[in-house]
């Protein structure tokens, strides 16, 4: 599989039994991500089996308490680990001064490297990119300086049609880097073998859209187009509109309106305010605009399809 997505936790601020503040772990292309780090998100990840030495890189939406409370917490159990990797992570400015505070009066000792990328800019940008996955940050509206993050495969090299290699003696084991990036053969006859009778397509590349709090705004469709996948925050239902504005937060029917014209291929839904204790009503609110709606629900995992944009749970 190349993208799985797992809810750590995906409620609103308020404390309730057995409802967690927001934190996700995404798998994609066989890295591992940490998104966002509400209290409890340690404990979440031993409940459901996220490996803490995997992780390197979290990132942190925006510095209210139910989105980073936990990290504190998290960095100093790698600590205590005895971690050595270097751990990045990646969120608005100040998040390094109020870490680096409650480390040190603390006194919890990390003998590890902590790299922090403060973001300040109001336009999206690359913050991360590597060999497989690139992430940008999707900038959105919310009460303080707040960033979604959009995570996208790089291209996957060709696959080898090996019963048609096999048919020239030239091509030999040193050649197959070549085909696999897409370039045709020319035999020593001088005679050129198109790449697609040598190979076949790899998969598409595969997308996640993390939309954390904030309100309805349009103006980030064109950043997520056609992501497969796309979390959206749901804080209320239609009948609360007008607590959006203030609040800086949308509805669920403002959510799917935005997976719709992003043309996304699954929207989930999370981020609930704690006025609702059936939640239900959210996807069937969301559906009259977006028929792919699934509801974020603790410990819920989100996996890509191979063959096409189609998701199962």
């Amino acid at each position: 599989m190349s993208l799985q997505l797992t809810i750590l936790g995906c409620h609103s601020a308020t404390p309730r039994v057995n409802a967690y503040p927001t934190s996700q772990y995404l798998e994609i292309n066989n890295r591992h991500f940490l998104i966002d780090c509400g209290e409890g998100t340690q404990r979440q990840m031993r409940k459901y089996k996220v490996g803490f030495s995997k992780i390197n890189h979290i990132f942190i939406s925006h510095l209210h308490g139910d989105h980073f409370f936990g990290l504190i917490g998290l960095l100093s159990t790698f600590g205590i680990l005895s971690r050595e990797k270097d751990l990045h992570v990646y969120g608005p400015k100040g998040i390094k001064e109020v870490t680096e505070l409650q480390l040190k009066l603390s006194m919890s000792h990390v003998h590890y490297k902590i790299i922090f990328h403060e973001l300040s800019s109001k336009k999206s940008e690359l913050i991360f990119e590597d060999d497989k996955v690139v992430v940008k940050t999707i900038p959105l509206n919310h009460r303080v300086y707040t960033n979604g993050f959009l995570f996208t495969e790089k291209p996957r090299p060709r696959h080898l049609h090996f019963d048609n290699i096999k048919q020239y003696d030239e091509i030999e084991i040193c050649d197959y880097h070549n085909l696999k990036a897409g370039k045709d053969f020319m035999l020593s006859s001088g005679e050129i073998i198109p790449n697609n009778e040598l190979t076949t397509p790899p998969e598409t590349p595969k997308s996640y859209a993390y939309c954390s709090d904030t309100t309805f705004k349009p103006d980030i469709i064109p950043i997520i187009k056609n992501v497969d996948l796309l979390y959206h925050e749901s804080t209320f239902l239609k009948e609360l509109e007008h607590l959006c504005e203030r609040t800086k937060h949308s509805t669920a029917e403002q959510a799917a309106t935005i997976a719709k014209e992003a043309n996304a291929g699954k929207l989930i839904l999370g981020h609930y305010s704690s006025r609702y204790s059936d939640v239900t009503c959210f996807k069937e609110e969301a559906q009259t605009v977006f028929e792919n709606v699934e509801l974020g629900e603790v410990g819920k995992k989100y996996t890509t399809n191979k063959a096409c944009k189609e998701l199962v749970n």
